[in-house]
């Protein structure tokens, strides 16, 4: 299949299959998984923070930083549009107690400290104790360029607030700006980390920390089910998928590139040409039955998300020749 659903959809090499069929395994519960431990320490030295926790989705990472962060009754700050807040469940209000302040996110995807800085609380027992501030990077494809960054980081350090960054799809921000992951991650004090989107690991996130905040979110990870025992041959996938497979996320933003200039030939949609590394955004005019579009192209092996906002998604199994089929499948059917 061609799918162009989300980068979720990769699947594991050869290369990287034979890895996890090799990988020593233990009890990770335990402490006792060499590939597990293996892979937290790699994580620590490449990312620049003292601890890491290998967890079994970016959902999980993120609400483990949120609990980690705050007790029953704070709260934390985020966008509108953030995905711990729009599409993770209320994991962090149904399982943390923890109360999520949404702010609407600027067209460019940051959010206004002007904002924020009304949105936090009072000392008063009125109040939940505002005590976070999230960031994604990407959000929605846009890249938070690195000067916000670092005035998040001086505006958190002015309000007595901690700052996590959803970094999914950061190594996606790190090569559209051509800067070292670190550049980015540097301002956060806790941070996670996808590796099976782009990256293309089957399963699996990280989460890095400081040691004590990752000893709180390593005991909540296990109080919510998430000790996963022998563990090692998914790590191992991971440390591959960070060993091999950061350098070729240019591509897949050259391909999303190209599929948005050729989308853009077709009568029928309007597409949305601004940059967003790895997502093409399109608009689909009235006399276009998208429902049937999809179902149709589902039948010559092409998967897309149908809505009247499309969301398309390059990613390490979308060639350029793909985009060429997508294209003119669409051409044959409109």
């Amino acid at each position: 299949m061609i799918d162009f659903r989300s980068d979720t959809v990769t699947k594991p090499s050869k290369a990287m299959r034979d890895i996890m069929y090799n990988a020593p395994v233990g009890d990770d519960v335990y402490g006792d998984d060499e590939s597990v431990n293996q892979l937290e320490a790699y994580a620590c030295e490449r990312f620049e923070f003292a601890e890491a926790l290998f967890c079994s989705s970016g959902t999980q990472a993120n609400l483990l930083a949120l609990m980690a962060h705050c007790e029953r009754g704070d709260e934390y700050i985020c966008g509108q549009s953030a995905h711990n807040y729009k599409f993770e469940g209320g994991g962090a209000a149904v399982l943390g107690s923890i109360q999520p302040q949404p702010i609407e996110n600027e067209a460019d995807g940051t959010l206004c400290f002007n904002k924020i800085a009304a949105a936090i609380k009072p000392d008063d027992n009125h109040f939940a104790n505002t005590r976070l501030l999230s960031l994604e990077n990407t959000i929605g494809g846009k890249v938070l360029a690195l000067d916000y960054l670092a005035a998040a980081r001086k505006f958190v350090n002015q309000h007595s607030l901690s700052l996590h960054l959803d970094g999914a799809r950061a190594f996606n921000a790190a090569a559209d700006l051509n800067v070292d992951i670190t550049a980015i991650t540097q301002h956060f004090d806790s941070v996670s980390i996808c590796l099976s989107k782009g990256l293309g690991a089957p399963v699996g996130s990280l989460l890095l920390g400081s040691k004590a905040l990752i000893r709180k979110a390593r005991r909540w990870r296990k109080v919510l089910g998430g000790g996963m025992r022998q563990a090692g041959m998914l790590a191992a996938a991971g440390q591959y998928a960070l060993e091999h497979n950061v350098k070729r996320l240019s591509d897949d933003h050259a391909n999303a590139r190209y599929l948005a200039q050729q989308l853009s030939t077709l009568n029928g949609f309007n597409v949305n040409m601004k940059k967003t590394t790895n997502m093409v955004y399109a608009s689909c005019e009235p006399n276009i039955n998208i429902q049937q579009l999809a179902a149709n192209l589902k039948a010559q092996g092409i998967l897309f998300s149908p809505s009247k906002q499309l969301r398309l998604v390059t990613h390490l199994d979308i060639t350029k020749a793909d985009i060429d089929t997508f294209i003119k499948a669409l051409a044959a059917h409109i």
